[in-house]
């Protein structure tokens, strides 16, 4: 009997969320995504300091941003050495709110992976799910450099990349499940908001649906997870980027897996329409507090690992 990971590949391209190399090896992902945080935590280790050491080592007197994007790009070479897809990698997130800068270090990024000798093909530009990170998007995608569009909560975030013709979005299953949860405080009911009932998984297969009902070719990669049910709820869903504790358990089980996310449905069940443009995106965003408050704090966390990154960096700088 196929292990429940072995099923869900059958139904969905599993993505790695790690940094870590020998994650990636084991369990076999088509693709890996990174932030911030885990390049970070990465490069604390023993095993990957080498990487940042010879970094440092053909690039002694490069610009602190470029020793940066270089790391980021060395990691990604990396990873591109064991996966067979691609790999997300992620612009800086001080610059979510600044459209032009998230385009030229984008660009930057791309062409330090052209000349490392890897196909812009094989590489995902993350940007948040701002208004000018999505309008830096649909400048890119113009250009041939497929995004993937992070920290996303809600439908009006997931139209305005629909409409910016982003490669594919990341859908956060787990903050959402983590904002309700505290919000409801000791009135939670965890079994009542188990799997199909989750609210972050009900958000992704709200996108899911609107995105297959009316034909979008947007990708939906539902992303950080806290528990097995919540994947297996969105079993059939594009891609699914899991954390390597999480993959170990699904590798573990043997429980049967069917789609539970699938176009026919989404076709029987078409939602109305949206129309979205700048103001109407602002308005329905500011109106989900949820949405607001975690995109908020996620640039908040992703900015305060790119300061730690600096520092580090600047300090075996010399």
């Amino acid at each position: 009997m196929p292990t429940e990971l072995e099923s869900l590949r059958a139904l969905t391209t599993v993505v790695a969320d790690t940094g870590d190399f020998e994650a990636m090896r084991a369990y076999r992902p088509t693709d890996a995504t990174t932030n911030p945080s885990l390049i970070l935590k990465a490069v604390q280790l023993e095993a990957y300091r080498p990487l940042l050491e010879r970094v440092l080592r053909d690039h002694p007197s490069a610009p602190l941003v470029e020793q940066i994007d270089r790391l980021l790009v060395a990691f990604g070479c990396e990873i591109l050495a064991i996966v067979p897809g691609r790999v997300s990698t992620e612009v800086d997130a001080r610059l979510s709110f600044d459209t032009l800068a998230s385009i030229e270090r984008a660009r930057q990024i791309i062409g330090l992976y052209e000349r490392a000798g890897i196909a812009r093909e094989r590489v995902l530009i993350k940007l948040a799910s701002t208004w000018e990170g999505i309008q830096a998007a649909r400048v890119l995608q113009a250009e041939g450099i497929q995004c993937n569009l992070t920290l996303l909560f809600s439908l009006p975030q997931a139209i305005a990349c629909a409409q910016a013709k982003v490669t594919l979005i990341s859908p956060f299953v787990g903050r959402i499940y983590d904002w309700y949860k505290k919000s409801a405080g000791a009135g939670w009911d965890e079994a009542a908001h188990a799997g199909p009932a989750d609210p972050g998984v009900q958000s992704v297969e709200r996108i899911y649906n609107y995105y297959k009902a009316y034909d979008i070719p947007t990708q939906v990669m539902g992303a950080s997870f806290r528990n097995i049910g919540q994947i297996r709820a969105l079993a059939g869903c594009d891609l699914l980027t899991i954390s390597p504790d999480l993959l170990q358990q699904l590798a573990d089980s043997h429980e049967p897996l069917a789609a539970r996310l699938t176009i026919d449905q989404a076709k029987a069940y078409a939602p109305a329409w949206q129309a979205s443009n700048e103001v109407a995106f602002r308005t329905e965003l500011n109106q989900d507090a949820m949405a607001t408050e975690k995109l908020a704090e996620g640039i908040r966390a992703f900015t305060a690992d790119a300061f730690k990154l600096d520092t580090l960096v600047t300090q075996l700088r010399g």
